[in-house]
């Protein structure tokens, strides 16, 4: 491999844009298949009925190289839309990808058989097919040691400095394509609980060694008293799942949470998950929405595991949701005002 970074990152990564499609005629005849493609007819169906039960509260999780991968939009459209009320999610799809996209940067089409030893050389990080300048990536991780600068020292959730994220990007001029700020700008909490698992991370600790005495630091556990007082708050709720990991355990235990508090919560009333994940190791991110039922988290009823990639996945079951249309009899559920340390919005 003898090109140059600059020929390397030459073709940028395009995010999809589902309005452009109609999904509902093909996945109505997927409905009617065998294996995935029925199981993914059934998820988007379920998904759109989340929508249409205009009690449901609804919960994406986000786990894996989505926004890297093209998937921006898709999730841009469901924060548009009113097809989502709350996020949780890697630190990775929030800080790496979104932010990183927000402060000017993008990702780029590569292969998964390049050097990675002349990618290192090169400062050249690579997902899969899919690569990033490690330079723009460092803007990124200083990005937040500068945000973190700004804040008043204490322990912050996850939510809430995401929520610094979003209004910084609203003081900058920056992102308007962005799902921290779109978010933000609708009210809509995002949750990472592994926040220092990415940018985020980088940039907190340059911070807290520059102020040793008095730093911003977060505090995992209030992102999960939080999120359980949002699923007190909203009775019943809907999950659709990308991934595993922990922002699938991070959702689903909010009911066990809310119970111990000694709130009288029902169980998730609908669940998709979209992994490749296997579930005869045990581990969590293949395991079974029914397994979940076994935990006391999700219910049977309305739930739908669908073994499949989700770049090819997501597309299909939002496209098919937002051509349904029952997002249009929706209203914002503005959930970031459960919080009595809500910080103002910008006008949406």
């Amino acid at each position: 491999m003898d090109k140059t970074k600059a020929e390397l990152l030459s073709r940028t990564v395009q995010h999809l844009d589902i309005k452009k499609f109609d999904f509902v005629a093909l996945v109505e005849a997927m409905q009617g298949t065998a294996f995935q493609a029925r199981n993914l007819g059934r998820g988007a169906d379920i998904y759109h009925a989340m929508l249409a039960d205009t009690a449901c509260g609804v919960i994406l999780c986000l786990a894996g190289s989505l926004i890297s991968a093209g998937l921006k939009q898709v999730i841009l459209d469901m924060i548009n839309h009113n097809m989502v009320d709350a996020i949780v999610s890697t630190g990775a799809n929030i800080v790496d990808q979104d932010f990183f996209e927000a402060l000017g940067f993008r990702h780029y089409q590569g292969s998964p058989f390049l050097e990675d030893t002349t990618l290192q050389k090169l400062a050249i990080d690579r997902i899969y097919d899919t690569l990033i300048d490690e330079d723009d990536l460092r803007v990124c991780d200083h990005t937040i040691f500068d945000i973190a600068n700004s804040l008043a020292p204490r322990a912050y959730s996850s939510r809430e400095f995401i929520s610094e994220m979003g209004r910084w990007l609203v003081q900058q001029n920056k992102g308007t394509d962005s799902i921290v700020r779109r978010a933000y700008e609708k009210e809509i909490p995002i949750f990472v609980p592994a926040f220092s698992d990415c940018s985020a991370g980088f940039g907190l600790v340059m911070h807290q060694v520059a102020h040793p005495d008095a730093h911003v630091s977060i505090d995992s556990v209030k992102d999960f008293r939080e999120l359980t007082q949002l699923k007190i708050a909203a009775g019943d709720t809907g999950l659709l799942m990308v991934g595993g990991g922990v922002p699938k355990n991070f959702a689903q235990d909010i009911v066990v949470a809310a119970e111990l508090l000694g709130a009288e919560v029902p169980l998730h009333k609908y669940a998709v998950q979209i992994t490749v994940a296997d579930e005869r190791d045990g581990a969590l991110s293949g395991s079974t929405l029914r397994e979940a039922c076994s935990w006391g988290k999700v219910s049977v009823v309305h739930e739908q595991m669908v073994f499949c990639e989700a770049t090819i996945a997501l597309p299909l079951i939002v496209g098919y949701a937002y051509g349904k249309g029952a997002w249009q009899n929706r209203t914002a559920r503005a959930y970031a005002h459960l919080f009595a340390d809500k910080l103002p919005a910008a006008t949406a």
